[in-house]
């Protein structure tokens, strides 16, 4: 990469200096500098006689080569000056300068990436200058820098030892971490949004200026939040809830300061006056009320709406409150008398958005009739009308300068209006569902939305551009405003919460990856190296199960993605979807190799027969069909439900075949014979998936019925009633070896059921809704699941109590600093359930959103602040994290 000095050589230049290093040779140079406390590593290295005994030390400690001594020193000469010779290099270079994650190195990043992603010696390098921050002060921006690339690459840094590193002004936004030791990391100014923290071990850190975007996380409302609004101020935001209330933050504190009470329904709207004395609020029991900000008192109430009151705006000089309403009026208050001074009609349905131009004079309205009126302030009349069809309107914003309006609505997009000519000037597509809320940035160049996509989005004015995503939510986003300097913005959603963005960091959008739509199915590759998912969002994508980065994309189907199942070969893929076609997908080459038709309506499940030959389709046309791969026809179709066909499975030996069905019933049919041998009933409601176990001789099925239940398929009885999961199971899938059953639920929750004794064996959490698909990997180390918040999860199942090697030592040296037997006894209590917990952890995440895991971690003193010098310890604990507070001396 060229920096401002010409002269610096380009980076992947340099890196390509170590190729051909024994890789075997950096670690031993680390063990060398930390068992003789160098500080200095060029130094040392440049030493004739610091060469001499660490050339020793390798020829004793490591057979690098099978040749002769003489053959054998010259190789670990050379590749010793190899590394010294990039480490002078890089010392002074950019990179060891300034920060490569920012927004104006990202495209030369980005090539860099693409040249260096296979090139095993160089990653090893990289890794090798992260460890040398924790020895040498002098390289710790090149180290950050490194780590930055490692974790935008995915490399498999998992299990590592990172103790010590000194990391500072870079990002390691979705970066995983599980079960790394990172006792005595110092991080500084670093974004560590989406950070995987699963099993980690934190003692003695110093984490100060940290980045996070779920720190700036509002909770206490109790339902939706309909609203927010921030004072004149900005220290303080309002927000208006369907549970009634009212409620003031603290914004730099992010705690709540006041609750307002007095609306006997949904608070539907806030606003604050310009002086910020004076807070406003309407609801669905069309009532407006004014507070006192001061006194935490009710001012005034106005009456007069006959319907829902939808929306209220103070006008600038804060004199007039202006509200609309479902009854289709607008009406202006005067906020000194409290009386009303005019009624505005014109409009055919609902008002949903009123807005106020800067200089007063002009109101903009937005109706469900697509039309957006323009009134005079002074006369009531009606100035101008912006009609364009087909276009529900829910928000209206002017510009800071007023020579602009912003609309949204049900289509979709956003439109930009000139207000001088009442043309549109641009419009803004990228959102996938209605958009509920637009707000302009207080400088103008900006434009906020949110949307029932469950996400928020910054545009840039003058491109029409999308600047960045923010797709942190678990449900619709209600509402958006920027402060008032226009460094955060606030954005409030339908899953209670509210969220305070950083707009400058958001703009450096994290490449993460991911569906933007509900997983439906999940499956492993026989040779369990690649995860197939289906979504909602209509593609199929293929997964790399140890980085978590995507392999292929088939795209093709025209609905819902409903079910994925790989060939016994794994050579092709199966998908059924919400567009009648069942299709079949090469997996070396991503193409699709052909397609069955026949279904006429959704086909809901697909599975292949255990010898590949033939393909099962369960469908919400009630029947069930097989194919036959060879040729692509029909070979028979099976009618017996009178309900959709939720699922259908396989017997391990191909001469049964079982389907699960809305009308409550499981059928398992002699495929030799082509008719019914039982039908199973017991269920109480659909039954959602069956499931064989290894051995053939047990049928799981899950109901909406919330149980599971396991039936001898040689009698028809049912053998055992697993119960436990609060809501619909949706998914269950049995261990290679049997002995385990996992299940997905509605609650949100994974469940392991140890199959014997039908008792639970562990609850995994982490998924914030519906766990719609759980597969385990082929040798059962690994389940997979995939979610209704469009993400996936790799989850360690091992039933394994001994602890893992890298850990020991740290251990070890945990229990010598303790003083008293009983701070043993409560470290060892806190290291027990450490393993307890890791066991069954989230390994990795495939998502658009940014999540902080950290659960069954291990966290010490230290210090742990973001740059609001908020403690990020509460933040870990709810996540999981074990808290070893005055545990260690």
């Amino acid at each position: 990469m060229k920096s401002n000095n010409e002269q610096q050589e380009d980076l992947y230049e340099i890196f390509a200096k170590v190729k051909g290093v024994d890789e075997r040779i950096f670690r031993i140079i680390i063990e060398i500098f930390k068992k003789e406390n160098i500080q200095d590593c060029i130094g040392y290295l440049s030493d004739n006689l610091n060469l001499k005994h660490l050339e020793q030390y390798i020829q004793q400690g490591e057979n690098l080569e099978k040749v002769d001594q003489e053959q054998k020193l010259y190789v670990v000469r050379n590749n010793i000056k190899k590394i010294i010779d990039v480490l002078k290099i890089m010392k002074d270079h950019d990179f060891n300068k300034i920060d490569y994650s920012s927004e104006r190195t990202k495209e030369s990043i980005q090539d860099l990436i693409q040249k260096i992603k296979d090139e095993k010696q160089i990653i090893e390098f990289l890794q090798f200058l992260i460890l040398l921050t924790s020895i040498d002060v002098t390289l710790i921006q090149c180290g950050s820098n490194s780590l930055n690339l490692i974790v935008q690459m995915k490399v498999d840094i998992r299990n590592k030892n990172f103790e010590n590193i000194n990391i500072k002004n870079t990002t390691l936004v979705g970066a995983n971490l599980v079960r790394c030791n990172l006792s005595g990391s110092q991080l500084q100014n670093v974004d560590i949004s989406g950070i995987n923290l699963n099993g980690a071990i934190l003692l003695n850190c110093k984490w100060n200026n940290i980045r996070i975007h779920e720190l700036n996380k509002l909770k206490g409302h109790t339902s939706k939040v309909n609203s927010v609004c921030f004072s004149p101020d900005g220290s303080t935001l309002a927000s208006g809830s369907s549970d009634k209330s009212i409620r003031l933050w603290d914004v730099k504190k992010g705690q709540q300061k006041v609750q307002f009470y007095g609306h006997s329904g949904y608070v539907k709207s806030i606003c604050f006056s310009s002086d910020g004395n004076t807070l406003a609020s309407c609801s669905d029991e069309m009532s407006i009320y004014l507070w006192d900000i001061k006194t935490r008192k009710k001012k005034f109430l106005f009456q007069g709406h006959t319907e829902i009151v939808s929306s209220i705006c103070f006008s600038p000089d804060g004199k007039t409150l202006a509200s609309s309403s479902a009854d289709r009026s607008i009406r202006f208050w005067d906020v000194i008398t409290g009386q009303q001074k005019a009624k505005l009609d014109s409009h055919c349905y609902l008002v949903e958005s009123l807005c106020f131009s800067p200089d007063g004079s002009i109101l903009a309205s937005g109706s469900s009739d697509d039309i957006i009126r323009f009134w005079d302030v002074k006369t009531g009349q009606q100035k101008a009308k912006l009609d364009d069809d087909s276009y529900q309107v829910n928000s209206v914003c002017f510009s800071p300068d007023g020579t602009i309006l912003a609309s949204d609505g049900y289509d979709k997009s956003i439109r930009l209006w000139d207000v001088k000519t009442g043309q549109i000037k641009a419009k803004l597509d990228g959102h996938q569902y209605t958009i509920q809320s637009v707000c302009f940035s207080p400088d103008g160049a900006i434009i906020a939305s949110g949307s029932w996509d469950k996400s928020v989005r910054l545009w840039d004015v003058k491109t029409g551009q999308q600047k960045a995503k923010f797709d942190f939510f678990c449900d619709f986003v209600w509402s958006v405003c920027f402060s008032p300097d226009g460094s955060t913005l606030a954005s409030s959603s339908a899953d209670n919460s509210i969220t305070l963005w950083d707009v400058q960091i958001g703009q450096q959008k994290a490449n993460l990856q991911g569906h933007d739509n509900w997983i439906r199915s999940v499956c492993f590759s026989p040779d369990g190296n690649t995860l197939a998912s289906g979504s909602a969002d209509m593609t199929i994508r293929l997964w790399d199960v140890q980085t978590g980065l995507q392999k292929a994309q088939l795209v093709g189907h025209s609905g819902y993605v409903q079910s994925v199942c790989y060939s016994p070969g794994g050579t092709t893929l199966a998908s059924s979807s919400a567009d009648k076609s069942i299709r079949l997908w090469d997996v070396q080459t991503g193409l699709q190799k052909t397609q069955f038709d026949g279904h006429s309506d959704c086909v809901q499940s697909v599975c292949f027969s255990p010898d590949g030959t033939t393909l099962a389709s369960g469908s919400q046309d009630l029947s069930i069909r097989l194919w036959d791969i060879k040729t692509g026809q029909q070979k028979a179709k099976l009618d017996g439900h009178y309900n959709f066909v939720r699922s259908v499975s396989f017997s391990p030996d191909g001469n049964i075949l079982a389907s699960a069905s809305d009308d409550f019933s499981i059928i398992i049919w002699d495929l030799n014979t082509g008719y019914q041998k039982f039908k199973l009933n017991g269920h109480r409601h659909s039954v959602l998936q069956v499931c064989f176990s290894p051995d053939g001789t047990t049928l799981a099925s899950c109901s909406g019925d919330k149980s599971i239940r396991l039936w001898d398929i040689n009698t028809g009885e049912s053998m055992a009633k697993l119960d436990g999961h609060e809501k619909w199971v949706l998914s269950i899938c049995f261990s290679p070896d049997g002995s385990t059953l996992a299940s997905g639920s509605g609650d949100n929750s994974i469940r392991l059921w140890d199959f014997k004794s039908g008792q639970q064996k562990a609850i995994l959490q982490g998924h914030i809704y519906s766990v719609q698909s759980v597969c385990f990997s082929p040798d059962g180390t690994t389940l997979a699941s995939g979610s209704g918040d469009n993400s996936i999860r790799l989850w360690d199942v091992q039933q394994n109590e001994t602890p893992l090697q890298p850990f020991e030592n740290s251990y070890i040296n945990i229990l010598s600093q303790l003083q008293t037997p009983s701070q043993s006894n409560n470290l060892l209590s806190s290291i027990f359930q450490y393993y307890l917990v890791t066991n069954n952890i989230t390994i990795l995440l495939i998502s658009q959103s940014l999540l902080l895991q950290a659960q069954g971690a291990l966290v010490g003193q230290g210090e742990f602040f973001n740059y609001y010098s908020i403690d990020l310890r509460p933040l870990l604990k709810s996540k999981g994290s074990n808290i070893l507070e005055n545990q260690i001396e």
